[in-house]
């Protein structure tokens, strides 16, 4: 009789690969079917048709053979299923005679002993039931394993686990209740050959019981290793603190409950021992883990105001979490046989449990609106602070040698963004017949975690009544949140003013968190006639930590309000670190509009200030606010002004980042008269081996006469890098409606280090604007160092084109200047900006040349020669043109010479302009002395008009006088018309 041995689980997975190779094979034949079958001829003729219909027939005919065979192979794969099935049932039917037989022979076998000792001759001890701790029953006396103990009702110990008989391994000691309970101890190996059964896990702690002992690993008797120790219970986690009660208005909230202590874990169990002849020691169980702190209980809220005017209550502060449960020691590992065995390890101590979070606080409440114009509203209360967080617990001790400690549990912590907020500001009284607006109330502090409450809005006016100033917003908490934003001013009536923006609450912050200064309000609209409201100032936010690595931002300013002249825009916020992070400072707020008059001037951008050495950002100052729109924005106020870029600051030695000043806003336009003035640039101070750069100005603002430019801004350099001024901003054109606006003054370029040898550049002037009169061009920035760097002063700038007036008169050039006697090159003034053509320079512009900038040496070791600036030349013209600039001073107190600058040359028209005087010099040690040529008269075009008049030569100064001394030679005159007379020489300038 032949027999077959089946592996169903062979025979499915056979089945599975069969019926996937299948499927491959039918989706690759079905993606060939559409290329093969019908290919396409190759050409036109009857040989490329041929070819392509006899690949197609084949192609066809294999399509036809592959369908066979798919049909096959899915039979084949039914057929294997199919026998996979049939021997299943054949073993199934086969096997549960065998199993009830073997049951009945022990059953037999089994009796005797059951009911004489309580356990079978084989076959395995009973498993203790769930909660009772009852004890498993022993194995078989001739072989069997010891059944498992039960686990522990609450706070009672689990059950021991079965002895095993002559061969099989002890039971399972069961787990220990929760509440303390100790593990079962593992039950005892065979006699002849087996392992002890491990001991039972320790019950969970719980309130004020220690987490329960690990059961003890069973022994093996001859043959065997012996059981695990049991790992010990957990601690019980402690218990959440209770809440605050809420406060009142005089009282804040109360304290946060203390958060319950985590309980202490229990020991792990000892390792049982591994039997005499051969066996391993069991090794010992690991300490339980502590339980973690309680949360400290919530801070109770602010008590809410019960009249009108009153301040919100403060928030309570929150409770301490509770301290971290210790760990348990770790178990002793079980003894080895001393004939052929090892011990069991030790076990490792328990970890200590967390300490718990600090509770949330509480936060203030919201003031009271106000009650009359006289009272403000009432201010937020305050928000409370987080108490203390848990320590957390001691690891437990190692089982002995080989083993470690368990680790210290992590102490609690304050949850971010779990600080008491301020209380928002009551609203201002709102005037109801004639009168004023109430202010609105501060914002809340917040607490140390916290956000500062908003400023309460200022109260509407009636009548002809002002609005009401808003409220500023509360400061933010020193670890943590923001500034309040402060409140908007309230609208102004009749003649009335709008009320002013609040200011942004500060950040000043000490630990690690952002720092971010609120946003200042918006003033409010004046009335039908009044002016309107200036925005609030934007908050500092500054950080005090040199290992911060956050970003401090400053609050934006608020913008102005609308009315007959707008409000100014608020200034934006100071950004400062002390650490590595970024600073952002606020930018100023736009001015208001002016409906009868000048609109509003834009606010100062905030500064940027870097105290950290090892900083690499770059200190960027914040951009001024855009002048508002008005009628006209000339004046004696600047109406439409635009705000000043802020300032950069580098504040340490040792930093290699750069400074830079921020960007002017630009200045407002006009709908009648001048537009405003564009904003200065910020100036940028550098105390380190980086740069400094004067910020961009501000463009003039448009109109029918043109605003002027923005000043450049100044850089200052007290370290080793260069310093750069910028340049002004031109005056702004507008053609034929007026009068081009004049451009703006170059920023100055200051080195004040001795140790220097970097560069100051100094900006040049902006070119004025074109118009009906030309607009002056702006001054050159002044250069200075007390290093030995080069150093260049600004050029003047150009006067602008007038169309039916004069052209601009031309900015006059920067001075410069030198103190150390190590300075190796020569020094020459900036040159003065021309003037602008125009119709006429005796009317409007005057279109004459700029001066030319003074050159000084200080220092008396100096040997290297001062030279003025040329004067620029006066505009053309044609009927009266204009006369050229003075050259520039030179002044040396060292033993280089002294040399005036060049005059400018008259310009040419009907009447040539006059030739500018040349530059006085001064030589005040043992050099020459030398005035400036005079420059020449412009010439005559008019019929029997006369040329311009030469200038006169620069007077000449010197210590050895008067042998150093040459006086400068006037300038040559004009030539007249044929008809006209030339100009006269100038005089040669006086010793």
């Amino acid at each position: 009789m032949s027999y077959v041995l089946a592996e169903l689980d062979m025979l499915a997975a056979a089945t599975g690969d069969m019926a996937g190779i299948g499927s491959s094979l039918s989706a690759a034949n079905a993606a060939a079917a559409a290329s093969t079958t019908g290919v396409l001829a190759a050409g036109g003729d009857e040989v490329s048709a041929a070819i392509a219909a006899l690949f197609s027939s084949h192609a066809q005919q294999y399509q036809v053979l592959s369908a066979q065979a798919t049909e096959f192979h899915a039979q084949f794969v039914q057929a294997l299923n199919n026998a996979g099935g049939a021997y299943a049932a054949a073993e199934a039917a086969n096997g549960a005679p065998l199993q009830t037989l073997v049951d009945d022979i022990l059953a037999v076998i089994n009796a005797p002993t059951n009911v004489l000792l309580g356990r079978p001759v084989i076959g395995d001890g009973s498993n203790g039931a769930a909660g009772t701790g009852d004890a498993g029953g022993a194995g078989g006396i001739l072989w069997g394993n010891g059944g498992s103990g039960g686990s522990g009702a609450p706070g009672q110990a689990g059950g021991a686990g079965g002895s095993a008989g002559l061969l099989g391994s002890g039971g399972t000691g069961g787990a220990g209740g929760i509440g303390g309970g100790s593990g079962g101890v593992g039950g005892t190996g065979g006699w002849l050959w087996g392992n002890g059964g491990a001991g039972g896990a320790g019950g969970v702690g719980g309130l004020g019981v220690n987490g329960g002992a690990g059961g003890v690993g069973g022994s093996a008797l001859l043959f065997g290793n012996g059981g695990f120790g049991g790992v010990g219970g957990a601690g019980a986690a402690g218990a959440v603190g209770d809440a605050g009660t809420p406060g009142t208005t005089v009282f804040a909230g109360g304290t946060g409950g203390v958060g319950g202590d985590g309980g202490t874990a229990g020991n792990g169990g000892a390792g049982g021992n591994g039997g005499l002849v051969f066996g391993a020691g069991g090794d010992g169980g690991q300490g339980g883990v502590g339980g973690a702190g309680g949360t400290g209980g919530a801070g109770g809220a602010g008590g809410e105001p019960t009249r009108l005017g009153q301040a919100g209550g403060d928030g309570g502060d929150s409770g301490t979490g509770g301290n971290g449960g210790d760990g348990g020691m770790g178990g002793a590992g079980g003894r080895g046989s001393a004939l052929f065995g090892t011990a069991g390890a030790n076990g490792n101590g328990g970890a200590g449990g967390a300490g718990g979070d600090a509770g949330a606080p509480g936060n203030g409440a919201d003031g009271a609106a106000g009650r009359d114009a006289s009272t403000p509203g009432g201010m937020g209360g305050n928000g409370g602070d987080p108490g203390g967080v848990g320590v957390g617990g001691t690891g437990g001790a190692a089982g002995g040698v080989g083993a470690s400690a368990g680790a210290t549990g992590t102490d609690g912590s304050i949850i971010a963004g779990n600080g008491g907020n301020g209380g928002h500001g009551g609203a201002g009284f709102n005037a109801t017949g004639s009168g004023h607006g109430g202010s609105g109330g501060s914002g809340g502090s917040g607490g140390r975690y916290g956000t500062g409450g908003t400023g309460g809005a200022g109260g509407a006016a009636a009548g002809d009544g002002n609005g009401g100033r808003g409220g500023d917003g509360g400061f933010g908490g020193s670890m943590g949140g923001a500034g309040g934003d402060g409140g908007d001013g309230g609208v102004g009536a009749g003649s009335g003013s709008g009320g002013w923006g609040g200011t942004g609450g500060h950040h000043l912050v000490t630990g690690t968190a952002n720092a971010v200064g609120g946003t200042g309000g918006a003033g409010a609209a004046g009335g039908s006639t009044g002016v309107g409201g200036f925005g609030g100032v934007g908050g500092d936010a500054k950080i005090f930590n040199d290992a911060s690595t956050a970003v401090a931002t400053g609050g934006n300013g608020g913008a102005g309000g609308d009315g007959a002249s707008g409000g100014n825009g608020g200034d934006g916020g100071w950004a400062y670190t002390e650490g590595i992070g970024n600073v952002t400072p606020g930018t100023g707020g736009h001015g208001g509009t002016g409906t009868t008059f000048g609109g509003g001037s834009g606010g100062d951008g905030g500064g940027a200030q870097i105290a950290n050495g090892a900083s690499t950002v770059v200190a960027v100052g914040g951009t001024g606010g855009a002048g508002g729109d008005g009628i006209d924005n000339s004046g004696f106020t600047e109406a439409g002004h635009g705000g000043s870029g802020g300032d950069a600051f580098i504040d340490n030695t040792g930093s290699t980042a750069k400074a830079i000043g921020g960007t002017g806003g630009a200045g407002g336009s006009a709908s009648t008269g001048t537009g405003g003035i564009g904003g200065a640039g910020g100036d940028a101070f550098n105390s380190g081996a980086g740069s400094a750069f004067g910020g961009t100005p501000g463009a003039g603002g448009a109109g029918p006469a043109g605003g002027d430019g923005g000043q450049g801004g100044a850089a200052y350099a007290l370290g080793t890098g260069d310093a750069t001024g910028h340049a002004g901003a031109p005056g702004t054109s507008v053609g034929a409606s007026g009068v081009g606006g004049a451009g703006g003054g170059g920023g100055d370029a200051r080195i004040l280090n001795s140790a220097s040898t970097a560069t100051a550049t100094a900006g040049d002037g902006g070119n004025g604007g074109d118009g009906t009169s030309g607009g002056s061009g702006g001054y050159g920035g002044w250069a200075y160092t007390q290093g030995t760097g080069n150093v260049t002063a600004g050029n003047g700038g150009y006067g602008g084109t007038g169309s039916t007036g004069g052209g601009g008169s031309g900015g006059e050039g920067g001075n410069v200047e030198i103190d150390n006697d190590a300075y190796g090159h020569d020094i020459t003034g900036g040159n003065g900006g021309a003037g602008g053509t125009g119709l006429n320079q005796l009317d409007g512009g005057f279109g004459n040349g700029g001066d030319g900038g003074t050159a000084t040496i200080t220092s008396a070791g100096s040997t290297v020669n001062a030279i003025g600036g040329a004067g620029g030349a006066g505009g053309n013209a044609t009927t009266f043109a204009a006369s050229g600039g003075s050259g520039g001073m030179a002044i040396n107190h060292g033993n280089g010479n002294a040399t005036g600058g060049f005059a400018g040359d008259g310009g040419d028209g009907a009447h040539g302009g006059s030739g500018g005087s040349g530059g006085s010099a001064f030589g005040y040690g043992n050099g020459l002395a030398t005035g400036g040529v005079g420059g020449t008269g412009g010439n005559s075009s008019g019929v029997g008009a006369n040329g311009g008049d030469g200038g006169d030569g620069g007077n000449a100064y010197a210590h050895v006088y008067p042998a150093n001394a040459t006086e400068g030679i006037g300038g040559a005159g004009g030539s007249g018309d044929p008809d006209g007379i030339a100009g006269l020489d100038g005089i040669t300038g006086p010793l």
